[in-house]
C-alpha cells in the first residue's frame, strides 16, 4: 500500500484577523455608501478568526485587472510551493532527487509553464521527474491529490510521489461585486499550501523518517453527483474568477455523504464505528454541521477541522492536508487502525480515501 511519509503546510506571511478582513472586503466590494450590516453578519458568522494573505493588506485595493492578480498569484505560489515542497522532503528524509512525480494542484490561478515546472529547477529536482498539473477541483483535490498518487504508486510501488496543493484564494475576491457568494467567499477563504510526500510500497523509508511517517492509503473512492454543477465552482469573467456558491450546498452534503460513506467502508468489512479519525476539509460551518449530522460523528471528532477553520480559514485543496498534518503531530490514532479523509469540491463531487494509521 501506498504509505504518507510526511505533510508539510506553509501559510504566506500576512495574518490578519477576521475584522480586518471584513473592513477589506468591504472597502473593495461594496459600492460607496453602502449598508454593510449583511457583510458584517456575515463575516461574524463564518467562525473564522484569523487568516493569512499572500500580499500585504493594502495592496489588494490597487490590484488593476486580471492579469496583475494573476501575476501576483504565480509569483506567490512559487515561493509558497516552493517552501511546502521543501519542507515534506525534509520530514520524510528525503531529496528532491528522490522525486519521481510531482503532482500540483489549484483553483485560484493559472500558469504556462505550469507552478510545478516553475520548481523543478528552483528545488533541484531531476530534469526527467514527472510532472501532472491538475486545475480544477477545487477543494476537493486535496483528498483527490492523495488518491491519484495512490493510483499512480500502485503501478511503481518503487517511486516516491509528491501532491503540492497551493490556493490563493484572496487574489480571487472580485472588486466591486457585492453578491452574496462574493461575500461569503471573503468570509470563509483564505491563503496558504501544503505538501504530502508519498512512497510505494516497495519504498523502504529513511531510518531517521519512521517515527513521523503517516498512514498508509488502503483504497479511495470518488463520487459526482448528477445535475450538481451549478452549486460551486467559477464563472471566468473579464474581471477572473467570480465564485459560485450556492446555498444548497450542505443539503448535497445531507443527502449523499452517509451512503457514500457507508457502502465505501462495507467493501471493506468497516463501520463508521470503526474510523478512529475524521480527517475532514473544512468547507464551512453549514457544511461541517451537515457532515457531521449526516455522519452522526462524535463530538469532538471534527474538532481539528474546526480549529483549522477559524485558525486559517477555508484554503480550498490544501485545507484537509493540513488538518490530516494535525491529526498526525496532536492526535495520532492507535496503529493499524482505520481512518477516513474526506473533501467536497465542485462538480459537485466528493473523494474518500481509507487510511490504516
Amino acid at each position: 500500500m501506498t504509505r504518507i511519509a510526511a505533510v508539510h503546510g506553509a501559510l504566506p506571511p500576512h495574518r490578519h484577523t477576521q475584522r480586518e478582513i471584513t473592513d477589506l472586503v468591504a472597502r473593495i466590494c461594496l459600492p460607496d455608501g453602502t449598508d454593510r450590516r449583511v457583510l458584517d453578519r456575515l463575516h461574524r458568522s463564518a467562525r473564522v478568526n484569523t487568516r493569512h494573505m499572500s500580499l500585504p493588506l493594502e495592496s489588494y485595493a490597487a490590484l488593476d485587472g486580471f492579469g496583475a492578480v494573476n501575476d501576483a498569484f504565480i509569483a506567490g505560489a512559487v515561493s509558497l510551493g516552493a517552501d511546502a515542497v521543501s519542507g515534506a522532503l525534509e520530514s520524510a528524509g528525503l531529496s528532491p532527487r528522490d522525486v519521481d512525480l510531482l503532482m500540483f494542484t489549484s483553483v485560484t490561478g493559472i500558469a504556462a509553464p505550469s507552478v510545478d515546472a516553475r520548481l523543478v529547477g528552483r528545488l533541484g529536482l531531476r530534469p526527467d521527474v514527472k510532472r501532472l498539473p491538475v486545475f480544477g477541483l477545487g477543494c476537493v483535490a486535496g483528498a483527490a491529490g492523495i488518491a491519484r498518487l495512490h493510483d499512480y504508486l500502485l503501478g511503481r510501488p518503487d517511486d516516491v510521489a509528491v501532491l503540492l496543493a497551493v490556493e490563493l484564494c484572496t487574489l480571487t475576491f472580485q472588486r466591486d461585486d457585492a453578491s452574496t457568494a462574493n461575500l461569503i467567499a471573503g468570509a470563509l477563504f483564505g491563503d496558504g499550501a501544503a505538501a504530502v510526500v508519498a512512497c510505494g510500497a516497495r519504498r523502504s523509508a529513511p531510518q531517521d523518517a519512521t517515527a513521523t511517517a503517516g498512514p498508509t492509503v488502503v483504497a479511495t473512492r470518488s463520487h459526482l453527483y448528477p445535475d450538481t454543477e451549478h452549486v460551486m465552482g467559477w464563472d471566468i469573467t473579464s474581471a477572473g474568477f467570480r465564485v459560485v456558491l450556492d446555498a444548497g450546498v450542505p443539503d448535497v452534503v445531507r443527502k449523499n455523504l452517509a451512503g457514500d460513506v457507508d457502502a465505501f467502508l462495507a467493501d471493506h468489512g468497516l463501520r463508521r464505528a470503526d474510523i478512529t479519525a475524521w480527517v475532514s476539509h473544512p468547507g464551512g460551518p453549514k457544511v461541517l454541521e451537515a457532515v457531521a449530522e449526516s455522519l452522526d460523528l462524535p463530538d469532538g471528532a471534527l474538532d481539528l477541522t474546526w480549529r483549522s477553520l477559524a485558525e486559517v480559514g477555508n484554503l480550498s485543496s490544501a485545507s484537509v492536508l493540513h488538518v490530516l498534518r494535525d491529526t498526525l503531530a496532536e492526535r495520532r490514532p492507535p496503529p493499524g487502525t482505520p481512518g477516513l479523509l474526506l473533501a467536497m469540491g465542485p462538480g459537485f463531487c466528493s473523494e474518500l480515501v481509507l487510511l490504516r494509521w
